[in-house]
């Protein structure tokens, strides 16, 4: 026999304490004495702290668990058709230093406060029920998007092996060795995912930007993720001068770079008024500090930059625009501007069905809810690129993420949890035992 909404939703809400005392153990052990947040560094002690913990508690809950060769955990609750394709969910457990707690580790913890909550209802699905932590999907730590699921999928980029950690200065392949992962076999495009033995993929996600505080609900449906272009390492070379310079003269760094970001925000405005969601980043913006000093005009800037947007043929006009007003910045200040190299992940709109489900499932608890875009990337990306269907669960958050003062309510997570609990249940048919 199958369970009602009501069930469901009972079910989820005794997992509340479980729930919450998780969370705690998670924080307890990621402080790193830099801030009041949490640091769990990418392929670092941090993250492995929290993959062990987790995989404990997986095991404490009778689930398969296993490492793929890129150290992505992987916990299971069998299906009655271990040959069917499988459903999945999850998240990361990186961090950036001194961040919050929830971000990404949310979408893990409801995996398996769904999975426990199907358990405690006596429910056996028809197919595998797979709980992913995705290791390294904070770009912040080696420059790289989506190492985990990309190395997950065989699709790593080239070179990317190489890339150095920002605070260790050692290779990506290195701190992958460090922590039991197979880099040869990452290095050779082994794949332990195959989109076409996975249904559907659902990944919850604290919100990233209040607007969920804004419209007065607890989560959100997500409808996709923007894909971006990004250029880590954007110099730009001037003359270096003698303070008293007259203007006509000078080819001043800091001017050239701060009219460029300028020039970038007014194109952001313009597209906003056209409807075209857009947004870009400058994550770093600095001079050389063993050259600049009070008296000299500055003839070098380093800056970083990240665009995104949610259509692939708008990031390509947006990517001409970032590289023609470059031009006109340079043309005008005398200066020279090296973009660097480059990295990009693709647009990943949501599955209408899954979305549908999803907003389903909601009406089914009475649960009120909205679609939402994220502003920010995921994991989610690299499977809906793939070709599995995807869609996110947004919970409310009133300060944003990468801060230690996310403010995620336990509440409003067991509200999402519900809705994919629900949902894990109606799309494997489980029944009752």
């Amino acid at each position: 026999m199958s369970v009602g909404s009501s069930d469901v939703m009972a079910a989820v809400l005794a997992q509340k304490a479980d729930a919450a005392a998780l969370f705690d153990a998670l924080r307890a052990g990621s402080r790193d004495g830099r801030g009041d947040g949490i640091s769990r560094d990418t392929y670092g002690g941090g993250e492995e702290f929290a993959h062990r913990l987790i995989a404990d508690h997986a095991k404490r809950l009778g689930l398969e668990t296993h490492r793929d060769h890129a150290a992505n955990l992987f916990m299971t609750l069998p299906g009655q058709d271990r040959h069917a394709a499988r459903l999945m969910t999850g998240s990361h457990l990186d961090s950036v230093a001194n961040g919050g707690n929830f971000d990404g580790a949310a979408g893990v913890v409801a995996g398996l406060i769904a999975t426990r909550s199907l358990q405690s209802l006596g429910l056996r699905p028809h197919c595998d029920i797979t709980t992913a932590a995705i290791r390294a999907e904070e770009s912040v730590w080696f420059q790289v998007s989506y190492i985990g699921s990309r190395s997950a999928f065989g699709v790593l980029p080239p070179g990317a092996l190489e890339a150095r950690r920002v605070d260790t200065g050692r290779s990506l392949a290195d701190h992958m060795r460090d922590c039991g992962a197979a880099v040869e076999e990452v290095r050779a495009g082994k794949a332990s995912l195959d989109a076409r033995s996975i249904k559907a993929w659902v990944e919850l996600h604290i919100e990233q930007a209040p607007q969920l505080v804004e419209a007065g609900k607890a989560f959100a449906v997500g409808t996709g993720v923007p894909g971006n272009f990004r250029y880590p390492h954007v110099t730009i070379r001037g003359e270096y001068a003698h303070v008293g310079l007259p203007r006509r003269f000078r080819r001043d760094a800091v001017l050239a770079a701060s009219e460029f970001a300028v020039a970038l925000d007014e194109l952001w405005k313009r597209r906003d008024a056209e409807g075209r969601p857009m947004a870009f980043t400058i994550g770093r913006f600095h001079t050389n500090a063993d050259e600049h000093a009070l008296t000299k005009v500055a003839g070098e800037m380093s800056l970083s930059l990240d665009v995104r947007a949610y259509d692939k043929a708008h990031l390509a006009e947006l990517e001409a625009d970032v590289m023609s007003l470059a031009g006109q910045v340079a043309e005008r200040r005398g200066v020279e501007f090296d973009l660097g190299a480059r990295a990009s992940a693709d647009v990943a709109p949501s599955n209408p069905e899954v979305v549908g489900a999803l907003m389903r499932a909601a009406t089914q608890l009475a649960i009120p809810t909205m679609p939402l875009a994220s502003p920010a990337s995921h994991d989610t990306a690299t499977f809906a690129v793939a070709g599995v269907p995807t869609a996110m669960l947004f919970v409310r958050n009133r300060n944003g993420s990468h801060n230690p003062c996310e403010s995620m309510e336990i509440d409003d997570f067991l509200q999402a949890v519900a809705v994919l609990t629900c949902w894990l249940a109606a799309e494997t048919g489980a029944i009752r035992q």
